[in-house]
């Protein structure tokens, strides 16, 4: 699956629009790159804008930005209510789907470093991308704001981690950081009083409240503060780190929320709130009646809410991606007060798409069928281990929590259909991919001939492209194999009414680990590289001997149940 990276620079003009409106073009011509906000703040005079994309367009959008704002704003007659010291106040790069928090740190870095040596704007790393843990923390880094600035030449603590050490009177400093993805989350309560949704936040943000004695059931709010002998109250935390909330009335909605935002939601996911609410909920006789995304959340966040509620349900958590997001959609709520549109609010959703694996199968049928030598095997061989994933889910999920079934069976089977739903995904997008990469090749061979330089480029190209065009049948083959080891869970644990579904998965996962294995070999005879030659060679023997011996015990089993019945 696709990497998706999502970046959040805030510019300290939130005004002129015309201004802006240069900064998010800069942003928008990059390709790959999807503008998701941009919330400009008059008293504030700070705009924030909201941009995701794959690693590297994400990089050169973030840039271009900084660059086009280092143009357009003047710090030096700027002013605003927003804590800031720079055109490009900060740059945080937050991890969305499949990269790290590790990666996303070195992305920071090295957009920092480009910021500061090509545009000469002083940088401070901050959060997760900071160098030491006393710049961590932006407030610490933007101390004394843009005034303060030419005050901090020549004292060490001071010396940016990128540009130079003194502070350009128009851009002013950056800080560019990487941090975890913030969720802006609302619950909703069927009554219009602002302090009963307090009373809730109080409870579950990380903060906490002040200690209260006395009447305190149900209402906590009700009983009395309690005090040291300074008078100071008695705190305690709340029941959820990286959580903060309040209470509010919401007139649109005629009823009161608990606004929320969750700053990790890996550790403090937003379906935990929720259920705490409900739980605090029903001694105060208060309704959750639904809660709401407010702007977007990431795919694997209401992963995580669905997997929890199906496994409470006891049911199957090796769906499709799609029944995985309208399962968490009902259980919390989410079209309560506003639609939820799948499409627009889930961030890094699995993406299949292309024009053969969105065809209908007549469609695609005829396609394959016509003199054009693609879409060809390896394509048809990603299609055959698809169809092979999704039958070992089919057997899994016919067979978990069902009645004469233990637990442990039920799970390794959930397992076994998560699994599979995951490869049965990687694989129709592999359907398209296998065209692409022969094309690249296709596109080598048109490049131009004329003097050596070129020929020499072209010959490159060419290599290049058949060592692709065999690693992305390579890929499709071990996935197919992967998607073998699922059929034989099933086969062997599965219920024994579809153990001939389960050997039919076998088979054609089998035949698409050959499929892929024979469109490698294809392209064998036109590398040069011997060393790449003979690790192929290596690579594709052992998977070929591996998915026979496979195979036979899938059917062994298979045979062996369809006796005993």
């Amino acid at each position: 699956m696709d990497q998706l990276v999502e970046c959040v620079p805030n510019f300290s003009d939130g005004r002129d629009m015309a201004k802006i409106k240069q900064i998010t073009d800069e942003i928008e011509a990059v390709e790959g790159i999807t503008l998701l906000d941009v919330d400009p703040g008059w008293d504030t005079n700070r705009t924030v804008v909201t941009f995701v994309g794959a690693p590297e367009p994400v990089k050169e959008a973030a840039f271009r930005c900084v660059k086009k704002a280092q143009e357009l704003i003047d710090m030096s007659t700027q002013t605003g209510a927003h804590p800031r010291f720079g055109a490009t106040d900060v740059c945080p790069f937050i991890p969305v789907a499949n990269i790290t928090m590790d990666e996303c740190v070195e992305i920071a870095r090295e957009v920092g470093e480009r910021i500061g040596t090509e545009l000469g704007i002083p940088i401070y790393m901050y959060e997760y991308a900071a160098f030491t843990d006393e710049r961590r923390n932006l407030a610490n880094c933007r101390e004394g704001e843009y005034e303060g600035l030419f005050d901090r030449v020549g004292k060490p603590e001071w010396k940016p981690d990128f540009g130079p050490f003194e502070f350009p009177e128009k851009s002013g400093a950056t800080a560019v950081g990487a941090r975890e993805f913030l969720i802006a989350y609302n619950v909703s309560l069927n009554t219009t009083e602002k302090k009963y949704a307090m009373d809730l936040a109080f409870e579950i943000r990380e903060k906490g409240r002040s200690v209260r004695e006395g009447n305190i059931d149900p209402w906590y709010f009700k009983g009395e503060i309690k005090r040291y002998e300074d008078g100071k109250p008695y705190k305690k935390g709340g029941t959820f780190d990286h959580c903060k909330a309040i209470g509010w009335y919401v007139d649109d909605f005629k009823r009161a929320q608990i606004s929320i935002n969750l700053t990790n939601f890996n550790i403090t996911p937003p379906h935990l709130v929720l259920e705490e609410c409900r739980r605090l909920a029903v001694p105060r006789n208060i309704v959750i009646t639904g809660s709401e995304i407010v702007g977007v959340v990431p795919y694997d966040a209401m992963k995580m809410a669905a997997y929890y509620y199906l496994e409470k349900q006891q049911k199957s958590r090796g769906v499709p991606y799609m029944d995985l997001m309208e399962n968490a959609i009902q259980s919390m709520g989410l079209t309560d007060v506003a639609e939820f549109d799948i499409e627009k609010k889930v961030l890094g959703l699995p993406k299949i798409e292309g024009p053969l694996v969105t065809q209908t199968v007549r469609e695609f049928t005829d396609e394959v069928s016509r003199e054009s030598p693609a879409p060809g095997g390896g394509s048809i061989a990603a299609l055959a281990g698809s169809l092979g994933a999704a039958l070992a889910s089919m057997v899994s999920n016919l067979t978990i929590y069902k009645e004469g079934y233990s637990n442990e069976v039920s799970e390794e089977l959930n397992e076994c259909a998560m699994k599979a739903q995951e490869i049965k995904d990687q694989l129709l997008v592999a359907i398209d991919k296998d065209t692409d990469a022969f094309n690249v090749v296709m596109a080598a061979m048109r490049l131009p001939k004329g003097t050596d330089e070129e020929k020499a480029a072209r010959e490159k190209a060419i290599q290049d492209g058949y060592v692709e065009a065999s690693e992305v049948p390579l890929k499709t083959a071990r996935l197919c194999y992967e998607a073998g080891t699922c059929a034989r869970i099933a086969a062997e644990k599965g219920n024994p009414n579809a153990v001939t579904d389960a050997g039919v998965a076998a088979n054609m996962a089998h035949a698409g680990v050959i499929g892929g294995i024979l469109n490698v070999k294809v392209n064998l005879k036109s590398i040069t590289s011997e060393s790449e030659v003979q690790r192929l060679v290596s690579d594709v023997d052992t998977l070929a001997n591996d998915s026979k011996t496979l195979l036979e015990e899938t059917m062994n089993i298979v045979h062996s149940r369809l006796d005993e019945g």
